[in-house]
Parts: C-alpha cells; sequence; structure tokens
C-alpha cells in the first residue's frame, strides 16, 4: 500500500460514505420541501442507514469472492442512480426508498478498508485503517457542511445531484487506479452470508468490537439525527448552514484516527475503547448544555459533537483492527458481520433520537447518550477487569 493509493482510498471512503449522512443536515429543507413534519422528514436518514446495514449484509461479503476493480465501480454506478431518484423524488415515500436504495449501494468503504488491511504489513495495518477512516470520518462530517450550505443556496435536491456526479467520477477514477486483486475465497453467495452470521457467533472478540460499536454509534447518530431539528428549532431560529458549520468543526476528528491506529498498534484495541467511552460520556455532559439557547451554549454544542466524533471514531479504529487480526481470509466477512451490527444501532439510535427530541427536547436525547456510554462503558471496564 503505497501512499497515494491511501489517499485515494481515504477519499473514495469519505466520499462514498457522505451519501448517508447528508440528508440529516437538510432534513428541514426537506420538511418544508415535501410539505411534511421534520419528524417524518429526519426517517429519510433511518432509511439510508437501514439501507447501508442491509448492503453491508448482503454486498460486502462479495468483497471475499470477486475482484475489487469491478465491484467498486459498480457499486458506485448504482449509487450515483440513486442518487438522481432521489433528487428528483415529488413525495417522502419516493425519496425514503431511494435512500434506502443509496444505503443499499455506496457501502463501498465497507470493501475497501478490509482490501487495505489486507494489502499492508501487519505493523502498519492499524495506521492504514486508521488513515482510510479519517477519510471516512471527513465524509461523514463534511457532507453535513456540504448539504447545508448548498441546500439553503440551491434547495434541497441539489445536494442529491452534486453527489451523483461526484461519485460518477470517483466510480472512473477507482475502475483505472485500484490494484488487480485475486479473490480469497470461491464459496458460493449463500455460503458468504452464512459465513458473516457464523462468524459471529463463534468469534468473542468479534461480538466484543460489535458490542462497543452498537453503542458508541448508536448514540453518535441520537445526537446528530436530533440536532438539526435543535439548531433550526425555537431554541436557536437558526439555518441550516449552521448546522454545516458545527459538522465542520466536529471534522477536526479526522486528524485523531491516525492517532487512535497508532495507540491501538501499540497498547491493544482495549485499552483505547476504554478511552473512547470516557470520551463518548464527557460529551454527553457539554451537550447537555446545548439547551442553553445562548452562544455558550453553541460553543457546548461545538465541543460536544467534537468529543463524541472523536469517541465515536476512534473507537471504530480500535474495534476494526481487533476483528481484522482475527482471520486474514475473511477479513470481508468479518467486517460484514461487524459494520451490519454497527448500523443497525445506528438506525436505532437515529430513531431514538427523534423520539427522545420529540418527547423529551434536547436534554432527552443527552440523556440518550449518556445512558447508551455508561452501558458501553460498565462492559468495557468489567472486561479489562476480568483479563487484568
Amino acid at each position: 500500500m503505497n501512499r497515494p493509493l491511501t489517499l485515494l482510498l481515504s477519499i473514495a471512503c469519505g466520499v462514498a460514505v457522505a451519501n448517508i449522512y447528508f440528508p440529516q443536515a437538510i432534513s428541514p429543507l426537506i420538511a418544508d420541501g415535501l410539505g411534511v413534519s421534520k419528524n417524518s422528514a429526519a426517517l429519510v436518514t433511518t432509511c439510508a442507514q437501514i439501507g447501508y446495514a442491509a448492503g453491508i449484509f448482503f454486498l460486502v461479503p462479495l468483497g471475499d469472492r470477486l475482484r475489487h476493480r469491478r465491484l467498486v465501480p459498480t457499486l458506485l454506478l448504482l449509487t450515483a442512480c440513486g442518487l438522481v431518484l432521489a433528487g428528483t423524488a415529488t413525495t417522502l415515500p419516493v425519496l425514503a426508498v431511494a435512500s434506502a436504495l443509496i444505503g443499499l449501494t455506496t457501502v463501498v468503504p465497507q470493501i475497501l478498508i478490509p482490501m487495505a488491511a489486507g494489502l499492508s504489513a501487519p505493523e502498519r495495518r492499524g495506521e492504514v485503517t486508521g488513515t482510510l477512516l479519517s477519510g471516512l470520518i471527513g465524509g461523514i462530517l463534511l457532507a453535513r457542511t456540504f448539504s447545508g450550505v448548498l441546500g439553503e443556496w440551491l434547495g434541497w435536491r441539489a445536494p442529491y445531484l452534486v453527489a451523483a456526479v461526484v461519485i460518477l467520477a470517483l466510480s472512473a477514477a477507482l475502475f483505472t487506479y485500484l490494484p488487480p486483486t485475486t479473490p480469497s475465497t470461491d464459496e458460493r453467495y449463500p455460503s458468504l452470508l452464512a459465513a458473516s452470521l457464523r462468524l459471529l457467533r463463534t468469534e468473542p472478540l468479534l461480538r466484543r468490537s460489535c458490542q462497543y460499536q452498537v453503542l458508541a454509534f448508536a448514540a453518535f447518530s441520537a445526537a446528530w439525527t436530533a440536532l438539526p431539528m435543535l439548531i433550526t428549532g425555537p431554541r436557536y431560529h437558526l439555518g441550516t448552514p449552521a448546522v454545516g458549520l458545527l459538522a465542520l468543526v466536529g471534522a477536526a476528528s479526522m486528524f485523531a484516527t491516525p492517532r487512535a491506529g497508532r495507540a491501538t498498534d501499540r497498547f491493544g484495541s482495549d485499552a483505547v475503547n476504554l478511552r473512547c467511552l470516557i470520551g463518548l460520556l464527557a460529551s454527553a455532559a457539554l451537550l447537555l448544555l446545548g439547551d442553553l439557547g445562548t452562544a455558550a451554549g453553541l460553543i457546548a454544542l461545538g465541543a460536544g459533537m467534537l468529543a463524541l466524533d472523536v469517541a465515536m471514531q476512534s473507537g471504530q479504529v480500535a474495534n476494526q483492527a481487533r476483528i481484522f487480526a482475527l482471520r486474514p481470509e475473511a477479513r470481508a466477512r468479518l467486517n460484514t458481520a461487524y459494520m451490519t451490527c454497527a448500523f443497525l444501532g445506528g438506525s436505532a439510535g437515529s430513531w431514538l433520537g427523534v423520539q427522545a427530541y420529540s418527547a423529551s427536547g434536547w436534554n432527552g436525547v443527552c440523556a440518550v447518550v449518556a445512558g447508551l456510554g455508561t452501558v458501553a462503558t460498565a462492559a468495557c471496564t468489567a472486561r479489562l477487569r476480568r483479563t487484568s
């Protein structure tokens, strides 16, 4: 893995994953444009995450079965079609279906990350994984800035149509520059699907990574799904560019993941997980101040979302380093099991965030983040005590 290829794959991870996150910032604009409630429009994000979880389970195992130079560009072409459908939707049901289809096919990062791990020397695996994840994080966070600003200027459809053009360009680049790879298995497709479930049942370290990430990603998704409703609501009366600005602050977390990768290589995944989960709890305390409705509240929101982003993404580096060390010949299937669980947790977190905000406002969302973080931290601490 040379550095130019690592950079290209990192950009690809960010651009592809952005497709399931940029709708978060423009959900208030979608609500106004389609004449639905903000709570209903927020479900577009949930549909995208459910589609992503399905794509991880049903399509990512093909990364062990098919050549990456053909598989990855094909998935990106299908993603571009879904983006065009979403950008031209005239009703919320059509947009929800298009969002699920986008999520289903934009799973390219979950194919590229295990591929890159397989092409890397063992002593650099954590660093390379962290670099690709930093690109993925940048896509997650900058997507909200991109859509919030562009949506405010040109309407909610513009981010979908612009993203379709970018995805087409990325598909051509990866078809040209992806290195030749040899499939690691010739198992039939049903066997590949069954293998992911079997690995989840037989690998305790995989289950450990899944447990931590389900809880952390649920907390992350709850906060980010509810944030636009807080910012554009009566507490602050700001537009979607303000959501994008907060996301831009959070984008600084992309610089933390390479360090998390090096820390994982040096100290092990469990030690990094514990620090990240403690950071998640600290973020909940900061976010609670966001209900002030003042300039100080906005500063607290920015600091809290940054802490939450760093905690969740750095924890993911540790979790994936743990699972990629288990069975080199089954990295895509291990990642399938792990990321399917993670995005099911994220989908549940998005739903919880909307429900908590509707019932108890921003304080209810912070309670969800704190509760999920407490469960994860308690599990990690108990496990470390047993092994020490």
